[in-house]
């Protein structure tokens, strides 16, 4: 196959990392640094009386030959028995186990630049490049000839896992009464999937990308598209849209599916979208200007029933989002990969579609291609009553989304670097900033870390909250005017300090997160009644994630965005580029204490006082910043809420 040949380097340097690199073990971090540092993390986000009681339970729980140790020494048994110790109890905790809906709540998406479709066919042209794109990307990892990614920053060069790539199209998540399960397809079970599901008008249909052994070109692919375009615009043929299901809460979805499975024909088309490649949803316009915040929207949820949320499969991995209107993108299913993996794939896709399409050897002629096939559901009363009720859930969550797409504009990662400082470390401490100036009060922030640097690595939890930080941010608020700028200066270098030591721990197998789940599932196997130090106050709190952020840099035009983890909470992503830092902002309309524009505009003064103390005191001014954006002192305000 071409796209083979094209990479022969790529897969010879990715088998020569394959057979010479044994990844690590991810290590069990010692049971007493862990508890110390869970009492350091917490100290100054309880109070004293609550403090006093956690040390004290902890100190219990840490006891020579008392049950920490008990439940420590079984960890490292499980070490020594599995790849990652950690893999299925964070797998089940963070994902498998959760039973909110999975758009706004888990799955985050990518938004691709906005695109000018100048009409139907422009529309479909874009859609059969992409299809061309998700092919090649394929191929390369069916071919596994995808360059293996390395480390940045203080461990560059260190080879990471790539196991998460082999989930992208061949993974998908069936919901459970429970707790769901992450089904990864083996080719050596059942055949490779050849097909993808086009969502149209919220109807379903199977394109056929892979003819007598042979990939369709794009040509033929966009024929086909042409040809479900048609077929959907048969209102006389129109079914319910049953991907509606699909967003409602995991309990809710599994008892649905299980009346929908009782039909044949049913189960026969859930068959075709659980085993396809990926979803490409072609969507309608939403008559909406194309802001950034609204098409992030689109990709999120689709903007409520009256627009296109029934166009959508969510417990796909992939859905690539293609709205006639321009808004483009790709919603994933969080479960089989991390950020970065979506990330390198959409980076793939709009790399491979600025080029000239591959001259592919074509499957078919136009009067040889059979039509592709439309998706059937026998829907019984019960089911249209299910989906009513769905219907009314995902409308309200619809409503309930505040989202802030900010860019801030006055300077980027290179004028952090210029301060000798790390630009995530610096973003997350301008994060705690912003909390504390909007609430007046520090709380538990979630910043994922990768964990890639060993086998089966997922991520741990960098807990940005340091009582550095929490230094920093009451001089910066609440002595302003009386404490010297100097001082506020070296507060400012030690929340960084912290901050960047949290992350070398996190990145190094050694953050808390992670080895406190693993001490509670294994008393949970024991059959042990739940510890003390899981059922104190001070570990509930540790466990609600207010502030839940993640850094998703790319390298190409696009940016990520996901919803909170809690209902008072916020998500902020964040995109650092050289000059400017993409911000996206989310909350949840019914709690009054949270707004993400309130937010976002506390990130910009924060930004900006944290820019002129680096200038005063950490380099010589630069004309760029200090005599051009700094004479301005503000630059335009966040959007208010959509």
């Amino acid at each position: 196959m071409p796209v083979l040949e094209k990479h022969k380097a790529e897969q010879e340097k990715s088998k020569v990392h394959r057979e010479n690199y044994v990844f690590p073990k991810l290590p069990v971090p010692p049971l007493q640094q862990t508890l110390d540092m869970y009492l350091k993390c917490m100290k100054h986000l309880v109070t004293e009386e609550q403090f006093r009681k956690t040390k004290a339970i902890v100190e219990k729980f840490a006891a020579s030959g008392g049950l920490g140790e008990i439940l420590q020494q079984r960890l490292l048994e499980r070490r020594e028995k599995t790849k990652n110790w950690v893999y299925d109890y964070w797998l089940e905790d963070m994902y498998l186990n959760n039973r909110l809906p999975l758009p706004v709540n888990s799955s985050p998406a990518m938004v691709f630049p906005h695109q000018n479709f100048h009409n139907q066919s422009d529309h479909l042209r874009f859609a059969a490049h992409l299809i061309s794109g998700v092919l090649d990307y394929k191929a390369l990892l069916d071919a596994h000839a995808l360059p293996p990614d390395c480390a940045r920053g203080q461990l560059a060069g260190t080879p990471l896992c790539m196991e998460q790539y082999y989930r992208l199209f061949s993974s998908y998540r069936l919901p459970g009464c429970k707790k769901d399960t992450l089904v990864a397809q083996k080719s050596s079970i059942m055949p490779e999937p050849e097909h993808v599901i086009i969502a149209c008008k919220n109807q379903f249909f199977v394109l056929d990308v892979v003819i007598n052994f042979r990939r369709l070109n794009e040509s033929d692919l966009f024929t086909q598209l042409e040809k479900i375009v048609k077929m959907a615009a048969n209102e006389q043929e129109r079914l319910p849209p049953i991907g509606l299901l699909t967003a409602d809460g995991r309990n809710e979805w599994a008892k649905a599916r299980e009346v929908i499975m009782k039909d044949s024909t049913n189960r026969d088309s859930l068959d075709m979208i659980e085993r396809c490649i990926c979803l490409v949803c072609l969507d309608e316009p939403t008559m909406l200007e194309p802001a950034d915040t609204n098409r992030a929207l689109q990709m999120l949820h689709g903007g409520g029933v009256d627009k296109n949320s029934g166009n959508r499969w969510y417990d796909k991995p992939m859905q690539f989002i293609v709205g006639m209107d321009g808004a483009c993108g790709v919603v994933c299913e969080h479960s089989p990969f991390e950020g970065i993996v979506l990330v390198q794939c959409s980076e793939h896709l709009l790399k491979y579609m600025r080029r000239s399409p591959a001259k592919l050897v074509r499957a078919a002629s136009v009067s040889e291609l059979s039509a592709p096939r439309r998706l059937r559901w026998k829907c019984s009363p019960e089911i249209q009553g299910l989906l009513a009720s769905s219907v009314d859930k995902l409308q309200s969550l619809v409503r309930n989304l505040d989202l802030n797409v900010y860019k801030f504009k006055v300077y980027g990662k290179e004028f952090i670097k210029e301060q000798k400082m790390s630009p995530d470390a610096y973003i997350q401490v301008a994060l705690q900033l912003a909390f504390y100036r909007c609430h007046r009060r520090q709380v538990c922030t979630y910043e994922s870390a990768s964990t890639r640097r060993f086998q089966d690595g997922r991520v741990d939890n960098i807990r940005s909250a340091t009582i550095e930080a929490f230094e920093f941010v009451k001089a910066m608020t609440e002595g302003k005017s009386s404490l010297p700028d100097s001082e506020k200066m070296q507060k400012l270098w030690s929340a960084i300090n912290a901050q960047t030591n949290h992350t070398v721990l996190a990145i190094t197998g050694m953050a808390i997160d992670n080895h406190l789940l693993g001490l509670r599932e294994i008393a949970l196997e024991m059959k042990m009644e739940k510890p003390e130090i899981f059922t104190d106050e001070t570990y509930m709190i540790s466990n609600h994630f207010i502030l839940s952020t993640s850094q998703v840099p790319t390298t190409v035009e696009m940016f990520c965005c996901y919803g909170p983890v809690v209902p008072n909470g916020y998500g902020a992503c964040y995109n650092p580029q050289s000059d400017h830092i993409i911000f996206c902002i989310s909350s949840f309309r019914d709690c009054k204490e949270t707004c993400s524009t309130t937010f976002a505009k506390a990130m910009e003064e924060g930004l900006l006082d944290m820019r002129d103390l680096c200038i005063k005191f950490n380099t010589p001014k630069k004309a760029s910043v200090s005599e051009g954006s700094a004479k301005q002192g503000k630059q335009e305000k966040p959007g208010s809420k959509p």
